[in-house]
């Protein structure tokens, strides 16, 4: 299936409009439950452990999409919470075989950090032609994702984008009835990491060990003569994939990487939590904002629409950045992950 220009814009404004009924009914929710409610283990899967918080938010995908996903446009929908096998379908009972567009969707990115109320969380969803089994990231033409915030925050960011046309972000005010205004992104156009931030990502116990070394020596290799006892870049373990790709789309960050799998396997852990395909399916955002997110490789990053793979990313806010950064990332990933 080919999408047009306008096709493309309408599924942009479908998506902004699902994700935005997502977060006041998360909202609301949140006002009649406590964290200890909303923090209870609801279901465990083979990709991740389900919430209170995540189910209310699966529910409310079933509400928007049977009240107002148009009919001409049947999709699928893969997301986190529905198992690979598992079939969900609008307009409902319609057959796979008959879809044209695949929905992915990761409906809380970022549980842990809003169900204690510590940092933001993010809704992400991405659209492409259907193609079975063949699909991949690089198919998604349409992506959006919604900032969920925590009670200290008024605002709530929205950003999306289709294929070839750019981005466009917005913000809520949760204060004034989501009353939106245009948000200025941009992201960093430094040639290099220093004084800034730069992460390696490792949030849990199971290989923060090589995956810390991996990060200094990689920052050893690019900057050792310029250490004088005075650390030289930052570090910051956002866990959410979304919030780590609105930290590089507004400049707070210029290098993250993603690299989990990789070092799982080569430690011989079985596999842990990592990043799956609905975590990444916004990386048309930072493709259309300037910035650069490919496979640790430098390959072009890409994965199977499903909710199970486990995926290693890198990303750079902009081209020179990845071309003063990548070669040394190799160099490392090749001397300590044979």
């Amino acid at each position: 299936m080919q999408l047009t220009s306008a096709d493309k814009e309408t599924l942009r404004q479908a998506l902004c409009a699902l994700e935005r009924f997502m977060l006041e009914t998360i909202l609301n929710a949140r006002k009649q439950h406590t964290n200890e409610e909303l923090s209870a283990i609801s279901e465990k899967t083979a990709a991740d452990v389900i919430y209170a918080i995540d189910a209310i938010a699966d529910q409310a995908i079933h509400t928007w999409f049977e009240a107002n996903w148009p009919a001409e446009w049947p999709v699928q929908i893969v997301m986190e919470g529905l198992d690979d096998a598992s079939t969900l379908c609008f307009p409902a009972d319609t057959a796979i075989e008959d879809t044209t567009l695949k929905c992915i969707i990761d409906p809380i990115d970022g549980t842990r950090g809003i169900m204690y109320d510590k940092r933001s969380a993010w809704i992400l969803a991405g659209i492409a032609p259907q193609r079975g089994a063949a699909n991949t990231l690089a198919d998604i033409q349409v992506a959006a994702m919604t900032e969920i915030p925590t009670t200290r925050q008024w605002r709530a960011d929205q950003l999306s984008a289709s294929r070839g046309n750019g981005m466009q972000a917005t913000a809520f005010d949760i204060r004034n009835d989501f009353k939106q205004a245009p948000v200025e992104l941009e992201p960093s156009s430094a040639s290099d990491v220093q004084h800034a931030f730069g992460t390696i990502c490792r949030f849990f116990p199971a290989g923060s060990t090589l995956l810390s070394q991996i990060e200094e020596q990689l920052w050893e290799t690019l900057y050792g003569d310029l250490c004088d006892g005075t650390p030289l870049v930052f570090n910051d373990q956002y866990i959410s994939t979304g919030g780590q790709f609105y930290e590089m789309l507004s400049g707070h960050d210029r290098f993250i990487a993603d690299i989990r799998p990789i070092v799982f396997r080569v430690l011989d852990i079985e596999e842990n939590l990592s990043a799956h395909p609905y975590d990444v399916c916004c990386a048309l955002l930072l493709e259309e904002a300037g910035c650069i997110i490919e496979h640790p490789d430098g390959s072009p990053l890409n994965c199977p629409l499903d909710t199970t793979s486990a995926v290693n990313w890198v990303a750079y806010a902009n081209k020179e950045l990845a071309g003063h950064i990548r070669p040394a990332l190799r160099k490392v990933l090749g001397r300590l992950v044979p």
